[in-house]
């Protein structure tokens, strides 16, 4: 099997080839700054990364790409170039989910000794807001729990699992600790003793996924390729943020 994925839906550009000869899995791997650079540095670096690996775009098997949610520009980004290359070369696309990409991130890096377990993966979403989603894993195989939404950071036990009560042991996973600290476990006992780990959705991750994915029947045609946004808008307008204004100067005066 020989895949392209790479990601550039949060601050960093992340890019991997593999293939499989034997059972053996031949990787190349490339990771840069995101962002604004995304848009221009994406397609140079993967056409000298597939000229390492030494494999042309129309001998792949799919063409991964983060789908989402993650940052509006880098989304569109990465869902053209995806629709672009493949279109191209006559090979199909595999949207992967950001937030599975996080999780799947998180179990190689911090739980491969654990066969079995549950994570809720979160994305920094700007504006006081996380992009989160639960999933369940077993013997390296992924179930969806709580599919991705939008919350406050002391909402985390939204994402939790299908039910009311949060999973035990709970391993929480994402980008978002240093930005929001204490908040992710202000009002939920489970979260603050739950396991973190830092963790974005990278390439390898996503090539880790494809086999499973590709094996649901998940690749679609490049026209048919779509980016998962989430949120609907990018910006607070003038009159929430004097609403937002007004509000803290009322709970702040005596």
């Amino acid at each position: 099997m020989k895949l392209l994925a790479f990601d550039t839906g949060t601050e960093m550009m992340s890019i991997a080839v593999s293939r499989t000869v034997g059972g053996q899995v031949q990787l190349w791997q490339h990771t840069a700054s995101g962002g604004a650079r995304a848009s221009t540095d994406l397609i140079p670096a993967i056409l000298d990364l597939m000229q390492q690996a030494g494999l042309r775009l129309d001998t792949l098997d799919a063409i991964c790409f983060g789908s989402g949610p993650g940052s509006f520009t880098g989304l569109r980004t990465a869902c053209s170039v995806a629709q672009g290359l493949a279109f191209g070369a006559g090979v199909p696309v595999l949207a992967v989910d950001s937030l599975l990409a996080v999780a799947e991130e998180a179990r190689h890096a911090g739980l491969s000794a654990q066969p079995s377990g549950v994570v809720t993966a979160l994305l920094d979403a700007r504006m006081d807001e996380l992009y989160g989603a639960s999933y369940a894993y077993d013997g390296g195989l992924w179930t969806e729990l709580a599919g991705s939404t939008l919350v406050k950071p002391e909402e985390l036990i939204r994402v939790a699992s299908a039910s009311a009560e949060p999973p035990t042991p709970w391993v929480l996973a994402g980008n978002v600790f240093a930005v929001y600290g204490e908040r992710v476990a202000l009002h939920d006992p489970a979260a603050a003793t739950a396991l973190r780990i830092t963790a974005l959705p990278t390439a390898t991750s996503m090539l880790r996924l494809a086999p499973q994915l590709l094996a649901a029947g998940k690749a679609v045609s490049a026209e048919h390729a779509l980016p998962s946004y989430i949120r609907d808008k990018v910006a607070k307008t003038t009159a929430e943020r004097m609403a937002e204004k007004a509000a803290a100067m009322t709970t702040t005066s005596p």
